[in-house]
């Protein structure tokens, strides 16, 4: 077995920690189980470019015993567990290529790595993946998922292009992904990692939230729970409007930039906050990113403007402007709740995985009527992992009778 990790030694914290996310991981569990009667992947290589923590091992077990090959590596440099990566080698047997930290030719030649296997499928967090297999011009004989909404802007591009050489189902779009991952994982998990990485009170600051899609709901939400006085950064009519129904004030990010004291981006763009905002920035405002790549931040031109930087805490930089005014970067720009907490927490991630999962061996059944387009996640599918959220969770819905179901199929019946 081919790997990379950092230190094989970490494997025993790891095991206990995949088992903790293990247990609360309900709905993938039940999936497992019936993976590992019916063996639906068998003989199928996947290749996978996904966050390294305990929630994405729980994933790795499911599809291995669905009966998958896997090669694992980081979608991002920052966002691995170097003792799950460990587990995973030394415990499970799974190849990894991942260590927390690697810089940009390690991580790309970590992606080369896992593609060595000669995938089938692949599952992707962010299109880095499926981009360099695109450049290889690697053939895909199954096709591949996409987690994230970074990701499948990237792939819907190529597909409007007429580039996307294989079919991808874009997990992402799940309701049972966007609507609790992108809101509720994100939301929580962005105000943990920022925590974790300042210690610093939430109550009382001007904390501002760039892009109110569902990333930026939760992030605004939980925020305000802890006493924020949240402002919403947005481009989107439709969304400032919602984000003010929501209780938020709204402003141009240039306004913004005078008056904040904690900023988050979540858009998925280049350059949200740039040179003419660090320019005018409180004394020790603090910047980081939940977006999936470092991008959103001019990380450049704030190195440009500063005078010298350190490190004050772990993944805390200060950058000290011309006039002695300290700019906080969180994090190198990067996911801030995966470089400096732990990602989403593991209920959240049972319903995006169970997914990935339930999508992998959609893919293997159906891949021969499937066009190089980016697809949905089958309703079936989505509404099946919320049915068995619901009842993991001892939750009863009611059911329409029949009369109702008449009644919402007809057009004759009306008052």
């Amino acid at each position: 077995m081919n790997y990379d990790i950092k230190d094989a030694a970490l494997s025993k914290k790891g095991k206990l920690r995949i088992e903790w996310a293990d247990d609360n991981m309900p709905v993938l569990n039940l999936i497992r189980q019936r993976f590992a009667k019916e063996k639906p992947l068998k003989g199928t290589k996947i290749a996978c470019c996904l966050h390294v923590t305990t929630e994405t091992a729980v994933l790795m077990l499911t599809l291995k015993a669905g009966g998958a090959e896997l090669a694992l590596c980081a979608s991002n440099p920052l966002s691995t567990q170097d003792d799950v990566a460990a587990s995973l080698v030394k415990d499970y047997g799974i190849s990894v290529f991942s260590i927390k930290g690697e810089d940009h030719k390690t991580y790309y030649e970590h992606l080369e790595l896992a593609l060595s296997i000669k995938p089938d499928l692949t599952m992707d967090d962010g299109a880095d993946l499926v981009s360099t297999i695109h450049k290889k011009k690697q053939h895909i004989p199954l096709g591949g998922t996409e987690e994230t909404t970074t990701g499948v802007i990237r792939l819907r591009a190529m597909e409007l292009e007429g580039k996307l050489l294989h079919p991808i189902i874009a997990v992402n779009d799940a309701q049972t992904k966007f609507m609790f991952d992108n809101r509720y994982g994100t939301g929580q998990s962005t105000i943990d990692g920022i925590i974790r990485a300042t210690n610093k009170l939430i109550a009382g600051t001007n904390f501002v939230v760039c892009g109110y899609g569902w990333c930026g709901r939760g992030a605004a939400m939980r925020a305000k729970g802890l006493g924020a006085n949240v402002i919403v950064i947005e481009v989107d009519p439709f969304k400032a409007l919602e984000a003010v129904m929501d209780g938020f004030v709204v402003m141009p990010i240039a306004n913004a930039a005078k008056i904040g004291d904690i900023f988050v981006t979540v858009t998925g763009d280049i350059n949200v906050l740039r040179g003419e905002h660090f320019k005018v920035m409180k004394d020790k405002a603090i910047i980081c990113n939940s977006g999936h790549f470092n991008v959103e931040i001019d990380i450049p031109t704030l190195k440009k403007l500063s005078k010298k930087s350190r490190t004050t805490r772990d993944f805390v930089e200060e950058f000290v402007m011309s006039d002695g005014r300290r700019i906080y970067l969180l994090g190198e720009g990067r996911l801030i709740n995966l470089a400096a907490a732990e990602g989403h927490p593991a209920q959240v991630m049972d319903m995006s995985f169970a997914n990935q999962a339930l999508s992998a061996e959609y893919m293997k059944k159906n891949y021969r009527s499937l066009e190089n387009k980016v697809y949905k996640v089958p309703i079936d599918i989505d509404r099946r992992i919320a049915e068995l959220k619901l009842a993991s969770m001892g939750v009863k819905i009611d059911k329409l009778t029949e009369e109702q179901k008449k009644y919402l199929a007809s057009w004759e019946m009306g008052t």
